[in-house]
């Protein structure tokens, strides 16, 4: 079985949704669940060794809109949030990071010799990751706290404008270059991450605030979740020069399991075939080199091809890649590799 060290799931999301709903969110990871993708014996099955784990704050007023007769969706941005409601979510998601831990659910990483003996120990990797910094303060003293609770990631922006910058819409076709990029707040974020050793992952964030990353930030460019625009052209995938500009700094971008990220027409129809997700790897890997290439399932944040499912169904795709070609060396670095040697420049290690 091939390790899979992936780039991007939102299961805090789904935990603590069940907290908050009265359930019990430990039991339903270690035990396993029939909802949503990860869960411990899913993971163990489908070999996910582990992953950044997103603290995300849910938009109640995001509404996804369906295709008009030419398959064209614009879903509107979400409206900002407010420091405090957010910081308490945040919050509340952190702290149940650190209780899976503290249960022996999975162990939280704070470096690479971390991932890799909880890969050798059979223990899920969980990397503490950040998606839309709404949690942070403008003057940035939570993002010292979060990086002390084990916080060694963030997307400055979700798709919705904060105090750091502007993310995308949901919007097929359109082009990543939909408004401003960072604020001056951002800037200094994005400084801030590269003195602490936090990666700056650019996954949802508009054209304008790539490059303002790209012109700042001493990292490797990174983004978690994404796949070609010129396959398929939805604002939240990357254009060829966003490629190129990865592929000269040494970065990285994670495939993207959501269907509507993946197909030609962006529909969300979970009858999408595997051939879809190998046809943008096969690009990525053309266009960035074998380095460069990785995985961002987006498990529990979105939806995802049938012949995978869940976690458990992984494998599927790394049979699919095999069949393509993939294997060996080559085949280790999209899996995991390339994530490790990310996270290691990022990391200061």
């Amino acid at each position: 079985m091939e390790l899979v060290f992936d780039g991007h799931n939102d299961v805090l999301l789904r935990l603590w949704r069940t907290m908050k709903a009265g359930g019990d969110p430990i039991a339903e990871f270690v035990n396993g669940a029939s909802n949503g993708h990860i869960d411990a014996p899913r993971a163990r099955a489908g070999g996910l060794a582990g992953g950044f784990c997103a603290i995300y704050i849910p938009s109640g007023d995001l509404i996804l809109k369906e295709p008009d007769e030419r398959g064209h969706y614009e879903t509107p941005l979400a409206a900002p949030l407010t420091l405090e409601p957010a910081l308490q979510i945040a919050l509340e998601e952190a702290a149940l990071a650190l209780r899976l831990e503290r249960a022996g659910a999975w162990r939280l990483c704070r470096s690479t010799a971390d991932v890799r003996a909880a890969m050798e120990d059979g223990q899920f990797a969980a990397v503490m990751h950040m998606e839309g910094c709404e949690a942070i303060d403008q003057d940035l003293n939570n993002l010292e706290v979060f990086y002390a609770a084990g916080l060694r990631s963030l997307g400055p922006v979700w798709s919705r404008h904060n105090a750091f910058g502007h993310g995308v819409p949901f919007s097929f076709p359109m082009s990543p270059d939909t408004g401003p990029g960072l604020t001056e707040h951002g800037f200094e974020l994005v400084r801030a991450c590269n003195r602490l050793g936090i990666l700056v992952d650019l996954a949802h964030i508009t054209e304008q605030g790539f490059w303002d990353v790209a012109k700042t930030t001493d990292q490797p460019l990174v983004a978690s979740h994404s796949n070609v625009h010129a396959l398929t052209p939805v604002a939240r995938n990357l254009t060829d020069k966003q490629l190129d500009a990865i592929r000269e700094s040494r970065g990285l971008v994670g495939l993207n399991y959501a269907v509507t990220m993946l197909r030609p027409d962006g529909r969300d129809d979970a009858h999408t075939p595997l051939s879809d997700m190998v046809r943008h790897v096969d690009y990525l890997v053309e266009r960035l080199g074998i380095d460069h290439v990785a995985l961002g399932s987006d498990f529990d944040g979105a939806t995802i091809p049938e012949e995978i499912s869940d976690a458990a169904g992984n494998q599927n795709l790394v049979a699919a890649l095999k069949d393509a070609g993939y294997a060996g060396a080559d085949l280790n670095k999209i899996c995991r590799e390339n994530w490790l040697r990310i996270i290691a420049s990022a990391w200061h290690e």
